[in-house]
C-alpha cells in the first residue's frame, strides 16, 4: 500500500493546490474571485477525444497539452490513464507532462482511470485490491496538480448489492484521496452507474466531501444488445436530461459527450443548451470537458464541440 500523502505536503508541493482544494465543495464551483465567477464555465479537452490518433501512433500522448493549445486553444486537459498506463509512478514522465502543460498554459484537470479492478467487486479481497490499485493514480494526480481522478462504479450483483459494495470501495478510496486534496469522481459509464437515481443515491450514501460525480451527457445506456455484425445497440437507455439533473448536485466535473452535428452546429443526440442550463442551475461553473466520440475526423469533431460550448457560453453571458 502506498504511503498516504499528507495535506501539508500537497499544499507545499503542488503549484495548483488552491485549485485542487477549491473543488472539494458539493458543486465544484471555485469562488476565488468575482471576475472568475462571471464566466459561466471553463472548457477542457478529454484525451479520449483523440483516442484513435493516440492508439495508431499518429499523435504522441506526451504532447497532449501542446496539441490542446496549438490545435484547439483550449485551456484545460483531462487525461486518460490508458495512454500512460505504466507511467503512474514514473516521476520523470510526470515531470515532462508538467513542463509541457506549463509551457503552453494548460491546466491539468483530472485523470480518467480504467482497468484497475472493480471498486464494487462482490469479493472483498478483490475490491480492496481495486481500491489500492487506484492509489497510484491519486498520487499521479497530486503530482500533476489535477483536482480529481475519475473512476467507475462497476461490480456484480443486484442494484442493492452493488450499491453496498461500491459505497465501501469509493469510501475507502476517497479517504486516501482526501489526504492529498484529490477528489474521487464517478462517471455514468454503463450498467447501474448510468441510472442517475442509483448513482446519486450511492453518492449520498458515501457522504464524503471529496467524492462526487462526472456527469456525462451521453453515457446513459444501462444495457447494450450485441448485433449480428459485431456492433452494439443500446437496449435500455436512461433519460439523459433526468440523469443530468440527478447527478449535478454531486458534480465536480462535467463531460460534454458529442457524436454528430447538424448544419447549424448543434449536437443531434443531446440538447446541449438544455443540459448546460441544468449544469448552471446546479451552481456548477468549473470545467466542462469536450469528449468527442463520433465517426468523423477527431480534430473536426473536437472543434465543433468546442465551438458549440463557446457559443452557448457567449449566449449565457449576453
Amino acid at each position: 500500500m502506498n504511503k498516504p500523502i499528507t495535506r501539508r505536503s500537497f499544499i507545499q508541493k503542488s503549484a495548483t493546490a488552491s485549485l485542487a482544494l477549491g473543488v472539494l465543495g458539493t458543486t465544484g464551483y471555485m469562488k476565488a474571485s468575482s471576475s472568475a465567477s462571471k464566466i459561466p464555465f471553463k472548457i477542457s479537452l478529454a484525451q479520449w477525444s483523440l483516442h484513435r490518433a493516440f492508439f495508431d501512433g499518429t499523435l504522441d500522448p506526451l504532447n497532449f497539452a501542446k496539441i490542446t493549445r496549438d490545435e484547439f486553444d483550449i485551456d484545460g486537459i483531462e487525461y486518460v490513464n490508458q495512454f500512460f498506463k505504466d507511467k503512474a509512478k514514473d516521476t520523470s514522465y510526470l515531470n515532462q507532462l508538467n513542463t509541457i502543460a506549463g509551457d503552453h498554459g494548460v491546466t491539468q484537470v483530472l485523470i480518467m482511470c480504467d482497468g484497475e479492478g472493480l471498486l464494487g467487486d462482490e469479493n472483498e479481497a478483490k475490491r480492496t485490491q481495486a481500491v489500492e490499485n487506484h492509489y497510484k493514480w491519486v498520487d499521479a494526480a497530486h503530482h500533476l496538480g489535477c483536482h480529481s481522478i475519475r473512476v467507475n462504479a462497476g461490480g456484480q450483483g443486484s442494484k442493492e448489492e452493488l450499491s453496498t459494495a461500491v459505497v465501501d470501495g469509493l469510501g475507502r478510496l476517497s479517504d486516501y484521496g482526501a489526504q492529498a486534496g484529490i477528489n474521487v469522481i464517478v462517471e455514468n459509464h454503463g450498467g447501474f452507474s448510468s441510472n442517475g437515481a442509483w448513482l446519486s443515491d450511492v453518492m449520498a450514501r458515501v457522504g464524503k466531501p471529496n467524492c462526487g460525480t462526472l456527469p456525462d451527457f451521453g453515457n446513459f445506456c444501462i444495457e447494450h444488445t450485441q448485433m449480428a455484425d459485431g456492433s452494439r445497440e443500446c437496449a435500455n437507455e436512461y433519460d439523459r436530461y433526468k440523469g443530468m439533473e440527478e447527478l449535478m448536485p454531486f458534480a465536480k466535473g462535467v463531460s460534454a459527450k458529442s457524436h454528430e452535428f447538424d448544419a447549424q452546429g448543434n449536437e443531434i443526440h443531446s440538447d446541449f443548451r438544455r443540459i448546460m442550463k441544468t449544469v448552471m442551475d446546479a451552481g456548477y461553473h468549473n470545467w466542462v470537458g469536450v469528449e468527442f466520440e463520433g465517426a468523423e475526423d477527431e480534430m473536426s469533431g473536437i472543434r465543433k464541440t468546442r465551438d458549440l460550448l463557446i457559443k452557448i457560453r457567449e449566449e449565457m453571458m449576453a
